[in-house]
């Protein structure tokens, strides 16, 4: 299984029509609809905002896409299909679409919403898939200089983002990281580790 390395933005104009893709590696359908609700936000003039995500989520895919008002099929099938042929998961696209006045028929919808995903991906990298999950560490202040160390240490294996930090009378950080770092993590002496 497939998902895609980073956020990315692509452009392009087919006979005067303005195509830009958004896409967004995501873990949770509620994360995908805040990305595509931000995109249709930012483009409320747009003629076409056409969304897609494809997530797997407790176990359970969930491949939702339409038209956006495009005719049937012309839009967002198109899109789906260049995720179903790569096999890309976890992920959330929106082609945005400035109508320039000329038509451009059925097949150069389908076609031109495809590219739209197809460069969208190749720009965000395609990687294989490791499922991500968040872990509470809870520990010392005298502790904080070795789990920064393991961190930072970690971070390109273990895809380690630092969520939040808490400081009170322990030390509180909130990551969200591969779940092959787990065995890792729960052999750092003087941690509290809790998976959510």
């Amino acid at each position: 299984m497939k998902s895609i390395k980073r956020e990315a933005i692509i452009e392009f104009e087919e006979k005067k029509s303005k195509f830009i893709g958004y896409i967004k590696p995501v873990s949770t359908i509620t994360e995908a609809e805040r990305f595509i609700g931000s995109i249709k936000k930012i483009h409320t003039t747009a003629t076409h905002n056409v969304p897609l995500y494809r997530v797997i989520e407790s176990g359970q895919e969930y491949f939702k896409y339409n038209d956006d008002g495009e005719p049937s099929n012309t839009a967002g099938k198109p899109m789906a299909e260049i995720l179903k042929i790569l096999d890309i998961y976890n992920v959330a696209l929106v082609a945005t679409r400035y109508f320039g006045g000329i038509k451009l028929g059925a097949a150069g919808l389908i076609r031109n919403y495809a590219k739209t995903a197809k460069l969208a991906v190749n720009e965000a990298e395609i990687v294989e898939y490791a499922e991500r999950s968040i872990f509470i560490l809870d520990y010392d202040y005298e502790t904080t200089s070795e789990i920064e160390t393991f961190l930072s240490g970690n971070t390109q294996k273990f895809g380690i983002e630092i969520l939040e930090k808490n400081y009170s009378n322990r030390v509180t950080m909130k990551i969200l990281s591969n779940d092959e770092i787990e065995s890792e993590l729960n052999k750092l002496q003087k941690v509290i580790v809790i998976k959510v």
